[in-house]
């Protein structure tokens, strides 16, 4: 058994942490002191803890300043074309430590920190997440935004400042109960309001057709002001923008009758307007049709078309006129790229503003909407995709609910002239969905409203084009594209797990952090005995600070001999967290009846949040965490196996247990996940994958060798297959014995012996109604699970094949994935180059 890092390990010099030189840190001690004498100044003479972050926040912040301004002139300056990002999450976590990384400040601030005789670690706990999102989505348009910054594009993400972001979770007496996310409470030192940007943003009213043309009239107004954060690119002076609007109400709100009397409800009344950005819906793969949601979507979408078109005007380059008035040439200069459909009213916004206010002909403006815009889909799940009632639009937005019928009646006259006669085809393809209540399908309007369309994963892409979106494949096939997701390797391997990335430059130099696909030169040392042997070491020191954490919040007993078997994602039915419940119980049962067996030991971890309204996510959490109580009071299994739920999963949890993961989980039914990025994650960290043919997971088995990865389960073909004959669960329920004993005890109230019947819904859901088929792949599953913890007990072995999935994991580097979007859907040229730093002269 290792031992527990001293004070002086923990704060080794590591050279991917940059350069701690003299004059740097004294500089930083400096304004340290500085920033906290202000702090003080205002009322008290002791210092917190929390006074000690700001202070090296506000440190931190100042080395960004000066590189922030200077890029933007930059920008101004040569005019490139310019990338929006427009994204209702962005799940960035916290930003002092990845500021430092990327600044390359980390090891000045942490020696500075430590001669002011504080723990840089400490003050770094002190912040709170920025949980603007729910899970993949949101945490790729953060990814995204690094990548962007590191390969020099000219890209702004915008996106909405909610004051409440994805809940806080707590467990209680087993269940999941959720906590307001009240992360600004204590202020955020990396924004900055803008007011001078405001912009107004109207709703609901009337549209009148005059003969000059169409007047929206009569609407409520609400005032957009945005939040500028700075993202600082990976050691090349760029630091690019994140703008946030905020909702706030107009002087003149409510306020016409307050001489009758209504002053004051009038003045409370502005948190109605208000409310639009209060709050983050929960919901991960799940749509939830409610006005509130639809005012969110176009709010950030009315205020960003706004500041895109400024831009787009006040640009000098190339013009001896001050503002640009000729709108041919946007796509030139703008790309709009849509993160799901949840921005999708940018084009009917930009169809409106082209027309309506810049007096474009149909034909010229669509032209140019079209080629500006790009949609990427997340998703292949029906019950995600939006939806929007046709009433609900026609009450909120009734210009562009006009301006979608006339898009729709254009591109079905489009397609009738191509396949005429075909009257399903129509319907099909409609973006009208006709039914009890006539919808509109956003993922149609997005289709037909841009010149790009991509999915998350090859296999994803090729499952868009074979069915989802199969009719508007035949017709455009050049429209549709991939581009497999990727992770940015400065949070999530420089950052999160600098033993590792310390471990990886003294074999190949510090380059690959900018050019993963180095990576692939680990592959000359797989036989390497000292590189096995500090693989190795780095896991269990990750593994030993992690255990502390949990020991520390379980107040339980953890082996960190033991096979670290994780599972951390959103609970969904499709994501197939039963099917690891099923293994767990199997587990336990199997020690139980042959007690003396030298079983591999396993500690196995679950986290993941469910939506405050999704009953089965909720029953599964209960489900885990009774089954952990059994298991873990057990004094037969003893140490053998442990079950923890790891409460309110986050990217600041992550990015602790990550690194001590010996097994990543990624077992969703074939065809339901369309990428994952957490697996991406894991294989980068030195876990090896269990997993299924599904999404990212196809790539990586690819990329590090079908070998070096579990594969288990049906394939694509085989579910469909299944769903053509029927899947029977009965079937396997009778013919596996350890199946129909871990269903019995479920059912039975073993794992819930005070309420015997507390599980029967997800038993009766899992035999009779299983979209997910959990059954069909558990015989395969616990069969993999057993070469799983053979291959454990042979160290050497395992850490080779840790080593071909760390060299194999260069192609899933956000950076690839950015490149990739650049160049084949936005027109642009990533580049490495450095700007001058701003006190460099020009």
């Amino acid at each position: 058994m290792s031992k527990p890092l001293s004070d002086q390990d923990k704060r080794k010099q590591i050279s991917v942490r940059g350069l701690a030189g003299v004059e740097n840190v004294a500089d930083l001690k400096t304004n340290f002191n500085r920033h906290l004498h202000f702090t003080l100044v205002k009322d008290r003479n002791v210092a917190t803890k929390r006074d000690y972050y700001f202070a090296l926040a506000n440190t931190v912040r100042d080395h960004l300043v000066g590189r922030w301004i200077r890029t933007q002139q930059h920008y101004y300056e040569k005019d490139p074309k310019r990338v929006y990002y427009l994204s209702l999450e962005f799940y960035m976590g916290r930003t002092l430590q990845n500021t430092m990384v990327n600044l390359g400040l980390e090891n000045a601030c942490d020696e500075a920190t430590y001669q002011l005789g504080l723990d840089m670690e400490e003050l770094q706990d002190m912040e709170e997440d920025a949980g603007l999102g729910n899970g993949g989505l949101g945490r790729l348009a953060a990814c995204f935004l690094d990548s962007m910054a590191s390969l020099g594009l000219a890209a702004y993400g915008y996106g909405i400042r909610y004051e409440f972001g994805i809940f806080n979770q707590k467990i209680v007496n087993g269940w999941q109960m959720e906590e307001a996310d009240d992360w600004l409470r204590y202020g955020n030192p990396w924004e900055k309001a803008r007011p001078e940007y405001m912009r107004p943003v109207h709703f609901y009213g009337r549209v009148e057709h005059h003969p000059d043309g169409v007047k929206w009239v009569d609407t409520q107004v609400v005032l957009a002001l945005p939040y500028d954060t700075p993202v600082p690119g990976y050691k090349n002076n760029i630091v690019n923008t994140m703008r946030l609007w905020s909702a706030k109400a107009p002087c003149e709100f409510n306020l016409k009758d307050f001489n009758v009397g209504g002053y004051i409800q009038a003045v409370l009344d502005r948190n109605l307007a208000e409310n639009i950005s209060r709050v983050l819906y929960p919901n991960d793969n799940f749509f939830e049709g409610k006005e509130l949601r639809l005012k969110q979507e176009y709010f950030v979408v009315a205020a960003t078309l706004q500041d895109i078109i400024r831009r787009f005007k006040s640009s000098k380059f190339g013009s001896t006129e001050v503002v640009r008035t000729d709108f041919t040439t946007l796509p030139d200069k703008v790309a709009i790229q849509l993160n799901d459909t949840h921005p999708a009213l940018a084009i009917p916004e930009l169809m409106r503003i082209l027309m309506d206010e810049e007096k474009l002909a149909w034909d010229k403006a669509w032209d140019i909407c079209v080629r500006t815009c790009a949609y990427t889909n997340h998703t292949v799940l029906p019950e995600a995709l939006e939806r929007w009632p046709i009433d609900l639009f026609q009450n909120l937005l009734p210009r562009h609910l006009e301006i979608i019928y006339e898009i729709n009646r254009r591109h079905l006259e489009h397609i009738a002239s191509k396949y005429p006669g075909d009257h399903d085809r129509l319907r099909r393809m409609s973006l009208i969905e006709e039914g009890d209540q006539k919808k509109i399908n956003m993922a149609h309007l997005c289709i037909v409203g841009s010149h790009a369309v991509n999915g998350v994963a090859r296999i994803h892409s090729d499952i868009l084009k074979a069915t989802v979106f199969k009719d508007f494949y035949e017709v455009e096939p050049q429209k549709f594209q991939n581009k497999t997701n990727g992770i940015t390797p400065r949070r999530w391997l420089v950052m999160c797990n600098p033993g590792l990335a310390e471990v990886i430059a003294e074999r190949i130099g510090e380059d690959y952090i900018r050019d993963l696909d180095q990576l692939k030169k680990l592959l000359r040392f797989e036989d390497d005995d000292s590189l096995i042997r500090d693989i190795a070491k780095v896991k269990q020191e990750n593994k030993l600070k992690f255990v502390a954490l949990l020991e520390e919040q379980y107040k339980m007993k953890i082996n960190p001999e033991s096979m670290f078997d994780l599972q951390v994602k959103r609970i969904h039915e499709y994501k197939r967290q039963l099917l690891n419940c099923l293994h767990i119980v199997t587990l336990y049962n199997r020690i139980k009846k042959e007690p003396r067996k030298p079983w591999t030991p396993r500690t196995i971890m679950i986290g993941g949040k469910a939506a405050p309204g999704y009953h089965t996510a909720k029953m599964i959490i209960r489900l885990i965490t009774a089954i952990g109580d059994i298991v873990n009071h057990d004094p037969v299994v003893g140490d053998r196996l442990k079950v923890i739920f790891l409460e309110n999963y986050r990217v600041t949890l992550a990015e602790k247990a990550i690194p001590a993961a010996d097994l990543s989980e990624q077992i969703s039914t074939a065809g339901t996940e369309a990428s994952g990025t957490g697996n991406m994650k894991f294989m980068l960290n030195g876990a090896l994958t269990i997993g299924t043919m599904d999404g990212a997971n196809v790539e990586m088995a690819e990329e590090a060798g079908e070998e070096n990865l579990f594969i288990f389960g049906m394939r694509v073909e085989d579910v469909d297959a299944m769903d053509k004959k029927g899947y029977d669960a009965t079937e396997y329920y009778n013919r596996i014995p350890e199946l129909k004993q871990a269903i019995d005890q479920i059912a039975g109230g073993f794992f819930s012996p005070k309420q015997p019947a507390l599980f029967k819904d997800i038993v009766n859901m899992l035999m009779h109604h299983d979209r997910f088929k959990v059954f069909a792949d558990y015989e395969d599953y616990m069969k993999c699970q057993e070469k799983v913890s053979a291959l454990y007990k042979n160290t050497r072995e395992w850490t080779r094949k840790v080593i071909h999935n760390i060299a194999g994991s260069g192609k899933f580097s956000s950076d690839r994935t950015i490149a990739q979007y650049a160049r084949e859907i936005w027109g642009m040229e990533p580049s490495l180059a450095k700007i001058a730093a701003p006190d460099d002269p020009r």
